[in-house]
């Protein structure tokens, strides 16, 4: 076993091409060793509303037709349990979407068979960090980069747009490769040292 696991970190606004490139992490990761190789995708997000439901049931079909190996474990509230679990030397982890998965512990619309949140936020990111410590396996987190905006009316708004951002800055320090992505063009933030 290698005795560092890089991590990447993938943010960019909406529909910048965030998602794609993580499947696209799992398509090379899993190419390199096709019979020792897996990934595995662990979803947050939740169907609250017919709109989302629509959209999640076709991120699942676009997510099968181009990633068809990749297996899919949703996990709306415990991630960093769910991280611990997947993770193996062999399975690459593809989160989708940190943002989400925020927003289900800050803002809990709650849903038939969806369980509370049981810790604080803050708790919870603390967990995924140890979580990204201890994972055996490479893991790919996707979220949003929502900072770039105005600033939002509201203080709810308000306070989820700065935990979202000191958030990010702690995964970004917790990975060793960071890219943010634009109309669906890569820029490296932060690269692992050679």
């Amino acid at each position: 076993m290698p005795t560092t696991i890089a991590h990447e970190f993938i943010l960019g606004g909406q529909k910048s091409g965030k998602s794609r490139r993580a499947e696209q992490r799992a398509i090379d990761w899993m190419a390199e060793a096709p019979a020792a190789r897996r990934a595995v995708l662990i979803a947050t997000a939740q169907p609250f509303d017919d709109e989302m439901r629509e959209r999640i049931t076709r991120h699942q079909a676009d997510r099968a037709r181009r990633v068809p190996a990749m297996r899919t474990v949703e996990e709306p509230v415990e991630l960093a349990r769910a991280i611990v679990s997947e993770s193996a030397p062999e399975t690459l982890v593809v989160v989708d979407c940190l943002t989400l998965w925020l927003t289900n512990l800050l803002m809990p619309l709650r849903s038939e068979g969806a369980r509370p949140a049981t810790r604080t936020p803050s708790a919870h990111v603390a967990m995924l960090l140890i979580a990204l410590r201890e994972a055996r396996g490479p893991v790919v987190l996707v979220g949003n980069e929502i900072g770039l905006g105005v600033i939002p009316l509201g203080r709810e708004t308000r306070a989820f747009v700065d935990t979202l951002g000191r958030m990010n800055q702690d995964v970004a320090a917790a990975c060793h490769r960071v890219t943010l992505m634009a109309a669906g063009l890569p820029l490296t933030l932060k690269a692992a040292a050679a």
